[in-house]
């Protein structure tokens, strides 16, 4: 059974309904080698990611739409998850696509980006696309999140009547607090890392603390890296059509992917 296969089923068995919310794999006609391993936010799904994956397959890249356990189930399911799974869920996606000789890269979005980011620190990945990756939260509760679980369950979380299939309403502090482990390896890990990297992020972003991407970019240890910021008309899901710069964040995704940086 392949890679996918094998997600899909177990996304099934986990209780994944929606269609949109099962991870997915993009092989183009025509592949150029190389391959790229996506990671959605938290709380949400690999449909977030499905523009930027979808750019990259029609320039000939092979990519991997991952699933983060717990998500696109229930925020019950999502509550029992470990960060460790997450990072496993992305590492498989990688060796499935070395092992069929390809070049990896890989992209995150939010949390995923912190997935990503620890991947990197673990396996060889050739470049890095971080949308709205942070070093803290926006919320000053946030790094109190394992403690408060005790008390307060779960967050509410504001979602439009046509996002409820692919976002949760409901977020668990317990979860949340499996990112503030994610965070505290970030300063250990970021002047490991010295794959090209691109950064984009946004002045608009209500959900991560103000210059947090910034900070994150300031210690990545890569000798190529980029920061674009975008306005305030830009959210903190980068990576949809809930962006209206999404057309300029795929070109730049489409050029930095191009780009040689041996030069």
């Amino acid at each position: 059974m392949t890679w996918i296969e094998e997600e899909r089923e177990q996304a099934g068995i986990d209780g994944v309904s929606h269609l949109e919310n099962y991870p997915f794999l993009l092989t183009p006609e025509k592949s150029n080698g190389r391959a790229v391993v996506l990671v959605h936010g938290f709380g949400a799904t690999p449909r977030s990611i499905l523009p930027v994956a979808e750019a990259l397959c029609q320039q000939h890249y092979t990519v991997a739409g991952v699933r983060l356990p717990g998500h696109g189930t229930s925020p019950d399911d999502l509550k029992q998850r470990m960060a460790s799974e997450w990072i496993a869920a992305a590492r498989s996606a990688y060796d499935a696509l070395a092992a069929d000789g390809l070049n990896v890269s890989g992209g995150g979005l939010s949390t995923g980006a912190l997935v990503t980011l620890t991947l990197a620190s673990q396996r060889p990945l050739k470049k890095l696309l971080l949308f709205s990756p942070f070093l803290q939260l926006k919320h000053h509760l946030a790094p109190f999140a394992g403690f408060l679980s005790h008390f307060i369950p779960y967050q509410k979380s504001t979602v439009s009547e046509n996002e409820r299939d692919f976002y949760y309403s409901r977020r668990p502090l317990k979860a949340i607090a499996q990112i503030n482990l994610l965070l505290h390896e970030m300063h250990r890990i970021l002047p490991q890392i010295k794959a090209p990297t691109l950064v984009l992020t946004s002045t608009g972003d209500t959900i991560i603390a103000p210059g947090s991407a910034r900070q994150l970019y300031k210690h990545l240890g890569s000798p190529h890296k980029i920061l674009h910021t975008y306005g305030t008309e830009v959210p903190h899901v980068i990576t949809t059509t809930e962006n209206p710069q999404l057309d300029d964040v795929l070109q730049r995704c489409i050029e930095f992917m191009e780009r040689d940086f041996n030069d």
